[in-house]
């Protein structure tokens, strides 16, 4: 079910909102930077995303070897609660990834039910299963 969320890095200064259905399933992916991170992300489309404030307060770090994905940090406290994607990752258009843990009031009885794909980033290799994924 469709549900407008809000949410925030840590220190409240980036505040967004958008509107998911958590239980149509969430993703962790193997690339190094979702693994350090341990990035748990649920999926939207521009139109579901709205930033509220604290754009001036984000950094923009695209890492090695996947410039299409636009890692945004607060330069305050580290959180990245998103990050968005150009393209040619999954979906063929612009997406963003929202750190489920940012997410205020979810529901963890519903995340935990719903499906978790799992991505071969590390690889590129998006549309299949990593081998190992007990770490992500």
């Amino acid at each position: 079910m469709l549900k407008t969320y809000t949410g925030s890095c840590h220190c409240g200064a980036v505040r967004f909102e958008a509107d998911l259905d958590v239980s149509a399933g969430t993703g962790k992916c193997n690339c190094t930077i979702c693994t350090k991170m341990r990035l748990w992300s649920i999926n939207a489309l521009p139109q579901a995303f709205r930033l509220l404030s604290g754009e001036s307060d984000l950094t923009d770090y695209r890492g090695r070897g996947n410039s299409v994905a636009h890692h945004q940090f607060c330069k305050h406290c580290g959180i990245r609660a998103f990050e968005w994607v150009d393209m040619p990752n999954m979906s063929g258009s612009k997406y963003y990834n929202i750190n489920v843990m940012c997410l205020d009031g979810l529901d963890v009885d519903e995340l935990l039910r719903a499906p978790v794909t799992y991505y071969d980033g590390l690889n590129d290799n998006w549309d299949e299963t990593p081998a190992e994924t007990r770490h992500l």
